[in-house]
């Protein structure tokens, strides 16, 4: 059964979700981030059956999140490879691992993958960062406003999420 389409909903959330929402993509989307590049290469780190590899990859192409190369002419061979479109998808990754990490939803105990800087070492975590000023915003001064396409709905959930202190 193919799942409801968000299509038409003015919500960005869901708009993301029609593209990237089932957990087989965010895989491969987290394979190609780390490297991964070919057909058997997706289907060894996954589990993915065949079929499923095939129409995400297809799905990922009509969509411009991935990039289809050609390596080898005879016989003819592609690999994949994010788009911009597909890098900009890091942080989605990255912040679905470091909520699993900190509820530990490996039952491991430890981290698997740590983001760290190049330069220092020093362990790195995904932030909403204050555009002007580039400095850290934490959780409890973010506050949401509506943007130019929000419609009264949009408004009105906006006003209680505030109200409530929902974040």
């Amino acid at each position: 059964m193919k799942p409801k389409s968000f299509a038409g909903m003015r919500c960005s959330i869901a708009g993301a979700l029609d593209i990237v929402g089932d957990r087989w993509t965010l895989l491969l989307i987290r394979d190609l981030s780390l490297g991964l590049r070919r057909y058997d290469a997706f289907r060894a780190s996954t589990g993915i059956p065949d079929a499923t590899l095939a129409a995400r990859l297809r799905h990922l192409t009509a969509h411009g999140i991935v990039e289809r190369v050609r390596y080898q002419e005879k016989p003819p061979r592609d690999e994949y490879r994010l788009t911009a479109k597909g890098r900009d998808l890091w942080k989605v990754g990255t912040a679905l691992r470091e909520w699993g990490d900190l509820w530990d939803l490996t039952g491991s105990g430890v981290p698997m993958v740590e983001t760290v800087d190049a330069e220092t070492g020093r362990p790195l975590c995904l932030a909403l960062v204050d555009a002007e000023t580039g400095m850290a915003v934490p959780t409890a001064r973010v506050c949401l406003h509506p943007g130019p396409g929000a419609d009264e709905t949009i408004r009105d959930l906006i006003v209680r999420a505030n109200v409530a202190g929902a974040l």
